[in-house]
């Protein structure tokens, strides 16, 4: 996937000034495709050149314009055309497993304070999934689906299932941390 997707997925969803893209990123998208500011307005810059977005000014009070992006014709299609290619299943590149693999040639147990630290890590995001989740999806002040006629709401159900998706990935690595922490506990135990 490219930056551009991610930014014409986002801008679908709602359209947004370079700065608002950031924030959403930080926010959600990030969580599944990273870009820096810099990444996002050069990017946002090249797509307009191409055609793929419309950026319109937008008068601001006390402040100075901003522009207001929006996806175009040509956005749209390359989108489609992008979303109706195959990909490959994405490998696993995993520094962490590398290290405990490794371990094996040093002291196993001397992982233990970096398993635990990615540990909490992924129990923080985890939490923060599951309070967006609550929030946005199933709490009482969760937007109710806005389809009419009782049809289903494709753009929320599809948000709503990458985010299961990430919390079942926070879990199987919290489950999987676990595991790896009582492993190294048990070479601790035998010094």
């Amino acid at each position: 996937m490219a930056l551009e997707h991610a930014i014409l997925v986002s801008l679908l969803e709602k359209p947004g000034s370079g700065y608002e893209l950031a924030r959403r990123f930080e926010r959600s998208i990030g969580y599944f495709w990273t870009a820096t500011h810099q990444q996002i307005y050069r990017v946002l810059k090249r797509m307009e050149n191409d055609g793929w977005v419309e950026a319109r000014e937008v008068p601001q009070q006390g402040r100075p314009d901003k522009k207001e992006y929006s996806v175009a014709d040509l956005g749209r299609a390359a989108l489609s055309s992008w979303l109706n290619e195959p990909i490959e299943p994405e490998s696993v590149r995993h520094d962490l497993a590398v290290k405990i693999r490794g371990a094996a040639f040093d002291d196993p147990a001397a992982l233990v304070r970096e398993v635990e630290r990615h540990r909490q890590a992924h129990a923080e995001r985890l939490a923060h999934y599951l309070s967006g989740e609550i929030r946005d999806f199933t709490g009482p002040q969760a937007r109710m689906p806005a389809a009419p006629g009782g049809a289903l709401d494709a753009e929320r159900e599809l948000q709503h299932v990458v985010l299961r998706g990430g919390i079942a990935y926070e879990r199987m690595m919290i489950a999987w941390l676990d595991d790896v922490l009582a492993t190294l506990g048990r070479f601790d135990a035998g010094r």
